[in-house]
């Protein structure tokens, strides 16, 4: 069974988009993101425009849903499809829930509220070697002299902690934690605080505008990001992607529940490679593909060979 993986913010690099396989629906799907949003989406990839929280968000959906395409041109069609965060939203599309335009838009209202909430001052921080609880408690524990505190935004593995709040605060309880005996605790490429209360006011606003979208019952399996469950509902999906940015992402539930269900090839979208990495530590006996890492026909032979599909 296939599983695609998505990758959220921080996994962009200059020109990513460039990079994506020279093929057909590649180009398709580039000059559809390009006439729904009224922009070339090529343009998004610099170095200065991926200081943007909206154009790396929407470069990210573009990647995915293009990379979607394109293996769906080589009959390659997940049976299950999960997103850290803003991938989140190129799964929904890659299991039929949104259309791509709607995703596309609900993408960029989503990254407008958060940068226009928190243009800068604030951001994430990775934690290895540390559990969900350990981090909680030194959480609670380390509020700055201005009262600021900072969340568990990502929890990717056991000891693979994503933590969120304000810029100081973070570098404070970055050395709190190696000091409590974190292996490793390094600031991440992203400019807002996701995953955490902080983004409580401008969820309310993208609510409001998801009901509004139009959403499907999927026709293959979705896993949510807040409670790492499979969710099989429009409305669910609907409220899956609209809320994410406010809570936990509970990304180690979704890939036990991925592996649960029988996914045995895991391949991450374009331009990832966190998530493979994060399958390949903690299920061994899990084919993962960071499709990154590959030339298009190379991955497309190597997934065909795991799924025991070669002769399609």
């Amino acid at each position: 069974m296939l599983a695609l993986l998505f990758p959220g913010q921080g996994a962009q690099s200059d020109g990513f988009l460039h990079r994506l396989p020279q093929h057909r629906t590649v180009r398709d799907t580039l000059e559809e993101a390009s006439q729904v949003l009224g922009i070339d989406v090529l343009t998004l990839d610099s170095a200065d425009a991926l200081r943007s929280t909206v154009a790396v968000q929407i470069g990210l959906t573009v990647a995915g849903v293009a990379f979607t395409r394109a293996l769906a041109g080589e009959q390659l069609m997940p049976e299950i499809s999960a997103g850290l965060s803003v991938g989140a939203y190129a799964a929904a599309v890659s299991c039929g829930a949104v259309h791509f335009g709607d995703a596309l838009k609900m993408v960029r209202k989503r990254a407008e509220l958060m940068e226009t909430a928190y243009p800068s001052g604030h951001g994430l921080a990775a934690v290895s070697g540390l559990t969900e609880h350990q981090l909680e408690t030194l959480a609670a524990q380390h509020v700055d002299a201005d009262n600021r505190r900072v969340y568990v935004g990502n929890v990717n593995a056991p000891r693979q902690i994503v933590m969120a709040g304000a810029n100081d605060a973070l570098d404070t309880f970055i050395e709190r934690a190696l000091a409590a005996g974190a292996r490793k605790a390094v600031r991440l490429a992203v400019s807002v605080p996701s995953h955490c209360e902080l983004l409580a006011h401008v969820t309310d606003e993208l609510v409001a505008y998801a009901q509004n979208v139009p959403f499907h019952a999927p026709q293959s399996t979705y896993i949510g990001n807040r409670g790492g469950r499979p969710l099989y509902t429009a409305q669910a999906i609907r409220d899956d992607l609209a809320t994410n940015m406010r809570y936990t992402v509970r990304w180690f539930d979704a890939l036990t529940v991925m592996l649960e269900m029988g996914a045995h090839v895991l391949i991450e979208a374009p331009p990832g490679q966190v998530l493979t990495d994060i399958a390949r530590e903690n299920c061994p006996d899990t084919a993962a593909l960071a499709a990154s890492a590959f030339s298009f026909d190379k991955l497309v032979a190597t997934a065909r060979r795991r799924l025991g599909t070669d002769g399609l």
